[in-house]
């Protein structure tokens, strides 16, 4: 096939991947087709449906694509700088747009929901992030705030720092998160003792810990969906019974 062939025949690709996604969207989209596409708009000719296979098979999912740091996706036959830089201003205006989402709105009513919000941001990171999210009697965001920053072996969190916080916004909820660099998500002893501490001591102040949630690679450990905070509820009140 001649050169001027190849690129008419990409060409052509592209413009029914363009028609496609005008028609209906990304719904009957495969996720190599996704980011193929995403690659054609920051590539003005060449086929991309090599790049992009090879893309998932380095990094195993359409989110690990989009968040994976630029030098490494250059290093893709077929990635180069720009289409790898509008693959970086995908994931970061979606991870903008799930904040916004959030204002005015009782955005948290379930664990999957803090999960869509946070996992852009704090699924790669290399140390751990220990945040807390402020919400109001209507699970409405006050404020979302990075409170303490570990290493890979772990972070010091503090109970009484993080009271005096929720005091300070008037925050009548709260929710913890925090990420395993590692990408299990499963909690360690340390992470259940912490959770313990903390709803006890929020129980103090009246304010209601909804839920702590670990996230991972691409998943996450709820320790409300686990049943683990309505036990540490339980255990305080139990506490208080006591003769």
């Amino acid at each position: 096939m001649q050169k001027d062939d190849w690129q008419d025949r990409g060409k052509g690709h592209r413009e029914r991947l363009r028609k496609r996604f005008l028609d209906g969207g990304l719904e009957s989209f495969s996720d190599e087709q996704v980011v193929e596409f995403l690659l054609t708009l920051g590539t003005p000719r060449g086929d991309q449906k090599l790049p992009a296979r090879e893309a998932l098979k380095q990094f195993g999912s359409l989110s690990g694509v989009l968040s994976a740091p630029i030098k490494k996706l250059t290093r893709i036959k077929g990635i180069g700088p720009k289409n790898a830089l509008y693959l970086k201003l995908v994931h970061q205006v979606a991870g903008r747009y799930l904040k916004d989402r959030t204002g005015g709105k009782a955005f948290f009513g379930s664990s999957q929901a803090v999960f869509d919000y946070l996992f852009h941001s704090m699924r790669d990171l290399k140390r751990e992030i220990f945040k807390v999210l402020f919400l109001n009697r209507k699970n409405e965001l006050i404020l979302d705030q990075d409170v303490f920053f570990g290493t890979l072996a772990g972070s010091a969190v503090y109970p009484r720092e993080i009271m005096s916080l929720a005091l300070e916004h008037k925050a009548a909820g709260m929710v913890f998160v925090h990420n395993h660099p590692s990408g299990d998500p499963s909690p360690s002893a340390e992470d259940k003792r912490l959770t313990r501490d903390l709803v006890w001591a929020a129980k103090l102040l009246m304010v209601q810990v909804l839920d702590h949630i670990i996230i991972g690679n691409n998943t996450y450990y709820s320790f409300a969906d686990d049943g683990i905070i309505k036990r540490f509820t339980n255990e305080y009140e139990e506490r208080l019974n006591l003769p």
